[in-house]
């Protein structure tokens, strides 16, 4: 039995440590994801707080785990483990049976699981930790000095917590996102020549006189005033193929203008400075930034910003920070947060190609352009 709870202490501790510093490489997509089920169940008031639960919930993944291994406090951690089990049992359960989360982002977006995948992993993982949660009295620190142990779960929650902060100022340290670099924009909006697109079923429920009745998209009571709408549900019936990777990619001008395809078929490099919500954007390394965009302005490189915001608030920031000279475009508010995580982020492309992305604290300081290539420092 020793060798048994010491196969599972290590296997379910590993496992909780790459699950969470996968996540703690972009810690925006567990917010987004979590802001994703607050949205489903009618929770908007939760969405204040999902920024801080990822945080916590990530570092709390590697600390379970560490502990796992180390056997400091062991109740108190295989505790708190099988309840991050069960909870994650709960959330893969509802996006596989209720159709309404497409992906439960259980290993972010660098590793992609089936709703069907990862629902049967977190039942394996919530039988081990109920395994080790009922022998939790043989488990022992593996040091015998306390302070080796504290030490060692005091180094991991540091490290993991400064980890976050790190991809959350400086993008992720691995970019698993549809625009990293080496990305044809353009190209991955297109689908393949003999793309299938997905088969949806959608089911309405309509009520009369007190009964409910469910119908199909052929025989809705459209027409029938006595049928009261109450709900309806649509359910993947067949995956698509050959569909295009990014979507909803589009920059307009203020007079609604589509440059999306002239900007990202465009010859040569583009800088695009994506501004999300302009008025919780960070202004740091402002002199920074318009020393790149007057010096690619004499080099003839294009310098747009894609602001997600309205157009009345995107030209009264324009004349705010003095761009006056730069185009600011339309850009989608989802499509600029999978673009890049940080509020604001700068984008280079050549040839409609990401070249690079840096945060606003990693713009480079200069630039010079060299027999057609770009040096940045």
């Amino acid at each position: 039995m020793k060798y048994l709870i010491w196969f599972f202490r290590i296997i379910i501790g590993l496992l909780f440590i790459f699950s969470g510093l996968i996540k703690a490489n972009d810690p925006m997509a567990l917010t987004y994801k979590m802001n994703e089920f607050f949205e489903v169940w009618d929770m908007n008031f939760m969405l204040n707080y999902s920024f801080w639960l990822s945080v916590g919930m990530i570092a709390l993944e590697v600390i379970c785990g560490v502990a796992m291994i180390v056997g400091n406090h062991f109740r108190l951690y295989v505790t708190l483990l099988l309840l991050l089990s069960i909870f994650f049992t709960f959330l893969t359960g509802y996006a596989l049976y209720s159709g309404k989360i497409k992906e439960c982002g259980c290993f972010g977006d660098c590793i992609k699981l089936s709703n069907t995948a990862t629902f049967y992993k977190d039942i394996v993982l919530t039988a081990v930790a109920l395994f080790l949660y009922i022998f939790r009295y043989r488990v022992f620190p593996i040091f015998d000095k306390a302070i080796i142990n504290v030490v060692i779960i005091l180094v991991a929650t540091l490290g993991v917590l400064g980890f976050e902060w790190y991809t959350l100022h400086h993008l992720p340290v691995k970019d698993c996102l549809a625009y990293k670099a080496g990305t044809n924009i353009w190209e991955k909006m297109q689908p393949a020549p003999d793309a299938v697109p997905p088969v949806y079923s959608t089911t309405f429920v309509y009520e009369k006189n007190g009964v409910k009745q469910e119908f199909t998209t052929e025989n809705y009571p459209w027409k029938d005033n006595s049928w009261k709408f109450v709900s309806s549900k649509t359910t993947l019936i067949k995956e698509g193929t050959g569909q295009p990777e990014i979507h909803d990619f589009s920059l307009s001008d203020s007079n609604n203008n589509d440059l999306t395809e002239s900007i990202l078929k465009a010859k040569g490099y583009t800088f695009i400075w994506f501004l999300r919500e302009p008025d919780k954007a960070s202004t740091a390394n402002m002199d920074r930034l318009r020393t790149l965009i007057s010096k690619a302005a004499a080099m003839h490189i294009p310098f747009y910003v894609g602001c997600s915001a309205g157009r009345d608030i995107c030209q009264t920031y324009q004349e705010a920070w003095n761009m006056k000279d730069v185009p600011f475009l339309i850009i989608d508010g989802t499509v600029s947060k999978t673009a890049i995580r940080t509020n604001p982020g700068l984008m280079l492309l050549k040839d409609g190609v990401v070249v690079h992305k840096w945060s606003y604290l990693d713009y480079p300081k200069d630039m010079t352009l060299e027999n057609g290539t770009l040096d940045l420092k």
